[in-house]
């Protein structure tokens, strides 16, 4: 069976042969190749030699084209800092100084980032787009905002002066909507949106459902009409299902803990596990710090809990740290694998 049938099974919430995995391995991908990190964020073909050697070596079930957070942002004209060994970031002089700022952010043409992950995908989808799902990573529009504003400057920003946020996202969406087609046309099967401010620790529910979630709604209905998946990656805590189920309506959701309505694992299963698909849920900060025996018996606890009757993709609930060794991807691999 190749990735591609088994994460279409699992998408369908059907068992396949044995549970999908993919540890989420981003930056950590250039360790095997040599690549500097300002090469696998910018050169095209070294980024899909990155992915494609991790790809193989763990024969992980789904490609994810994470980079960093980024991307989008650098196009809108933020200025980067690019650290030897940790992802891109944007430094501190940022593009939204005030208030007033908010309203030079106007929809874009693609910038050179951009454009060099469409190119990556390109290359990624000629070697896999047959046997392996390719799913483009996408910073959601209050992420990209909080990159052109400093996080917390904006998080009042959406008290005090909610309709300059609302101006903003719009315009974002407008970019996002061409970034999205280009990838699907590039071979992508996923669009994955993050979605960092839709979670309890960040953000009231209605908050982002005004000032997110009902601009992203129509660009998601284009991605389904186009015949391509939407999914989800939120790390936050008490991550709300509830709201971006209504409003993205995901095929899989990429989370660390479980949502606001569930007490654990179990719950979640229980209450969405018929109506999405369960990714994660393994905690990349205690991996450095866990033996190959406690990852594995993490991994088919997760698995016990969440993979009867398919629904579920064994993955780190956000990206495996950049600089640690591969000893504990391969451990969860070789849970999923051993434990059928």
């Amino acid at each position: 069976m190749t990735s591609l049938e088994r994460v279409s099974l699992a998408l369908s919430h059907k068992e396949a042969d044995r549970v999908p995995v993919y540890p989420i391995l981003s930056g950590v991908s250039r360790l095997l190749t040599g690549a500097s990190y300002y090469d696998f964020a910018r050169n095209p073909q070294v980024m899909a030699d990155c992915m494609s050697a991790v790809t193989d070596k763990f024969d992980l079930d789904v490609i994810c084209t994470l980079t960093d957070l980024s991307v989008e942002a650098s196009d809108f004209g933020q200025e980067l800092d690019y650290p030897e060994t940790e992802a891109a970031g944007p430094t501190s002089n940022r593009l939204i100084k005030d208030i007033e700022d908010y309203k030079k952010i106007k929809t874009i043409e693609l910038g050179p980032r951009m454009k060099e992950n469409i190119e990556a995908c390109k290359i990624l989808s000629a070697k896999y787009g047959n046997t392996k799902p390719l799913v483009a990573f996408v910073f959601g529009p209050l992420g990209i905002l909080s990159m052109l504003r400093n996080q917390a400057e904006m998080f009042v920003d959406c008290y005090d002066e909610p309709e300059y946020i609302k101006g903003a996202v719009q315009e974002i969406i407008g970019t996002l909507w061409v970034y999205c087609d280009k990838l699907l046309d590039a071979g992508c099967h996923a669009i994955m949106f993050d979605t960092l401010y839709a979670s309890g620790s960040i953000m009231k529910k209605q908050m982002w459902k005004e000032l997110e979630g009902v601009y992203i709604e129509p660009l998601c209905e284009h991605i389904h009409k186009r015949g391509a998946m939407v999914m989800i990656h939120n790390c936050g805590n008490d991550i709300y299902f509830d709201a971006q189920i209504e409003y993205l309506k995901p095929e899989g959701i990429s989370f660390l803990w479980p949502p606001d309505d569930c007490k654990d694992f179990a719950e979640c299963k229980k209450k969405y596990g018929d109506v999405t698909t369960l990714i994660g849920c393994v905690n990349p900060t205690w991996l450095p710090h866990a033996t190959r025996e406690e990852i594995m018996e993490e991994c088919k606890r997760e698995m016990d809990i969440m993979a009867p009757g398919g629904g579920f993709i064994l993955a780190t609930g956000c990206e495996y740290p950049a600089n640690l060794s591969f000893d504990a991807a391969q451990a969860m691999c070789d849970a999923a694998r051993e434990y059928i």
